[in-house]
């Protein structure tokens, strides 16, 4: 655990430090690292860690979900899933970003277009993939690293089939 001086949670009315996960830590610094390359690349940052709630599980309970940068490349509005890791030596960090990750955030993105009335606009999904070095034993850190995948994955896999436009 890492704590976090100066920040407190929603709700919390403790005036001491907040101790937070490792993983969540290097989470929160990879998506700051995410932004600001995002904008050096010459998107415009719209949102980020946007939460809605898409639905209800199946006791009824309300399903949050979370779209870590809300951007445009231009005129395209892009959802991008940040994931961060220490080291890729073992994956990269994108193949965290599995189907029912891919259809949380197309769920997501679908309730912030109609509530933003962008439905017709064009968009994407994309994935960026930083890597946060830890620092060495002389407490230099090594440089980040980032891989943006544009276009990750498309609405239509998600789409339901009809038997009847089923190929034969």
């Amino acid at each position: 655990m890492i704590p976090l001086l100066g920040k407190l949670w929603p709700g919390n009315t403790l005036s001491t430090a907040v101790e937070v996960a490792g993983h969540i830590e290097l989470g929160r610094r990879g998506e700051a690292w995410a932004i600001k390359y995002l904008v050096r690349l010459g998107y415009r940052i719209v949102a980020a860690n946007f939460q809605l709630p898409v639905g209800r599980n199946a006791r009824g309970v309300i399903i949050n979900a979370e779209i870590d940068v809300v951007a445009y490349d231009g005129p395209t509005l892009c959802f991008i899933e940040v994931k961060t890791r220490a080291s890729d030596w073992f994956a990269s960090p994108e193949v965290n970003v599995d189907l029912r990750k891919q259809r949380q955030i197309a769920r997501a993105s679908r309730a912030y277009r109609r509530m933003m009335d962008l439905m017709n606009a064009p968009y994407r999904y994309d994935v960026l993939g930083v890597i946060l070095p830890p620092s060495d034993p002389a407490g230099h850190r090594p440089k980040a690293s980032g891989t943006l995948l544009k276009g990750f994955w498309r609405d239509e896999k998600f789409r339901k089939r009809r038997w009847a436009d089923a190929q034969v």
